[in-house]
């Protein structure tokens, strides 16, 4: 045991080495800086980018799980909306977004609070990299959330206009009203609005319930599915084409969520590895009562362990944990993750009732239960644990005994998100509609997305010969007829063997 023991420590020994390598090389650079604190920025510099690639993952996660939840004939065109949201989204961040979001120009800049206005295209001095990868990829999230809710009905190059629209100006705004330090709205401000501000660790409100509001408007814009709704109230179920992607995109979502929320620290030193650990234990909680919790429930409603309920269960438990994950108890994080499972349910019930489609629940999850995790804050924080997080010890949850003010403020920030996204979507989308077109054919929804958009099936060796693209021309080869032998005459000779 012992020997397995040392074994394991020599990584751990080479990575020590390895920054502490780091650290002396950037002190013979810069020798008029403190040792510790180069060490100390290199460790917190390499864990904000490791977050960052582990947030960027879940959109692989994002890919697998819509393709799965969507007919084989929508595979291709969803995947490549999630392509494209993280490409075209990477460069509207760039050229206007983080400056929206972060972005200063002067002292006088940050007064008004409601978006920040340098750094456009990193220019004005900006230097820190790390920082931007980080914020990019909470951003393409955003964006890629509403690509579930409008799938299999919405055209290529309107899902592409929307995207530069969210990334570049709805998103940025939300983000420098919570996030910021000069946002109006912030818990980062000496003078707060409210309690102790808006507080969203990792983005229940700000990342989610932005995508999740704008599939809401986009839904409703566009419509629903060809058949989808029937007369007299009748719902279709439109099954998804493969459980076995839905489920790996959960996982990898659940992986990446730990870039997502412990990540959300920005750094290790300062005492905040400690919140980094127990983030990443409140985090998996959530994720697993949700999961439990919508397995269950599903039986009770429907008489099945219905397995997409629980999927998205198990996303609306770290959906919902997202906001509050630093100021609540691991106790606390099971009940928010079990009531997010029970929030995308009924959500996904509303939005029936209400003929809305959503043909991966997107809505419930990241919407609802986005909202659900913002009040939870004003619910269920610790003042021990608000204190570590936030360096605040007043106002704290109204079940633990701190008043109703914390949660007014949760109430206003996240009244504020919604209010903002639906107007802005709302319009985004009608504009689309108006001008390029919003949906498809009905003659390419039935046919599919896939052969209309793109010319190219996902699955070639199942379906109908592609008219375009790579596969072009190649189809599939003509059946091998059996061709019986040559009956030899009384006159002539057997063919010879071949050799």
């Amino acid at each position: 045991m012992v020997r397995h023991l040392i074994w394991m420590r020599r990584p751990l020994a080479v990575l020590g080495g390895a920054l502490l390598a780091l650290g002396l090389l950037s002190m013979t650079s810069a020798q008029e800086a403190d040792p510790l604190e180069e060490v100390l920025g290199i460790i917190d510099t390499t864990w904000l980018l490791t977050s960052a690639f582990l947030v960027f993952f879940m959109q692989a996660g994002f890919a697998m799980l819509t393709a799965g939840f969507v007919r084989s004939k929508n595979v291709t065109n969803i995947l490549m909306k999630n392509m494209l949201d993280a490409s075209v989204g990477a460069i509207a961040f760039f050229a206007v977004g983080y400056g929206i979001a972060y972005g200063v120009a002067g002292e006088s800049a940050p007064g008004h609070g409601l978006f920040g206005d340098g750094n456009f295209f990193l220019e004005g001095g900006f230097d820190d990299y790390a920082f931007w990868l980080f914020q990019f990829a909470f951003a393409a999230t955003a964006a890629t959330i509403v690509a579930g809710a409008l799938a299999e009905r919405t055209k290529f190059s309107a899902y592409l206009a929307y995207t530069v629209f969210i990334t570049g100006l709805i998103y940025p705004v939300v983000v420098h009203w919570a996030w910021d330090g000069s946002g109006w709205m912030t818990a980062f401000r000496p003078d707060t609005f409210l309690a102790n501000g808006y507080i969203d660790f990792a983005g229940s409100g700000v990342v989610h319930t932005v995508g999740g509001i704008a599939g809401l408007m986009g839904a409703i814009i566009v419509g629903p599915r060809i058949g989808k709704f029937g007369k007299n109230g009748i719902i279709n179920a439109i099954p998804g084409h493969s459980s076995s992607l839905a489920v790996l995109g959960m996982f990898i979502l659940w992986f990446g969520w730990y870039g997502f929320n412990p990540g959300s620290t920005l750094g290790l030193s300062g005492g905040f590895v400690e919140v980094a650990a127990r983030v990443a234990v409140t985090t998996t909680l959530a994720a697993a009562a949700g999961a439990a919790t919508a397995a269950i429930a599903s039986k009770l409603w429907t008489g099945n362990y219905d397995m997409g309920f629980t999927v998205n269960g198990t996303l609306g438990g770290l959906v919902a944990i997202t906001a509050p994950t630093a100021t609540v108890e691991p106790w606390a994080a099971i009940i928010i993750g079990s009531i997010g499972a029970l929030v995308v349910m009924g959500g996904v019930r509303l939005l029936d009732q209400l003929r809305i489609d959503d043909p991966v629940g997107a809505v419930s999850v990241h919407g609802f239960a986005g909202i659900w995790g913002v009040l939870s804050v004003g619910l269920f924080s610790s003042k021990d644990l608000l204190l570590s997080a936030y360096g605040s010890e007043t106002n704290y949850g109204l079940f633990l005994g701190g008043g109703f003010e914390q949660l007014a403020a949760q109430f206003v920030g996240v009244g504020a998100i919604i209010g903002w996204t639906v107007v802005t979507a709302g319009l985004l989308f009608l504009a689309i509609k108006f001008t390029i077109g919003l949906r498809v054919s009905e003659a390419e929804e039935i046919q599919g997305l896939d052969i209309g958009e793109h010319g190219q099936p996902a699955y070639p060796d199942f379906g109908a010969t592609p008219v375009s693209g790579i596969f072009a021309g190649l189809g599939r080869p003509e059946p091998v007829k059996a061709v019986p032998p040559k009956q030899s005459g009384p006159d002539e000779a057997p063919p010879a063997a071949s050799s």
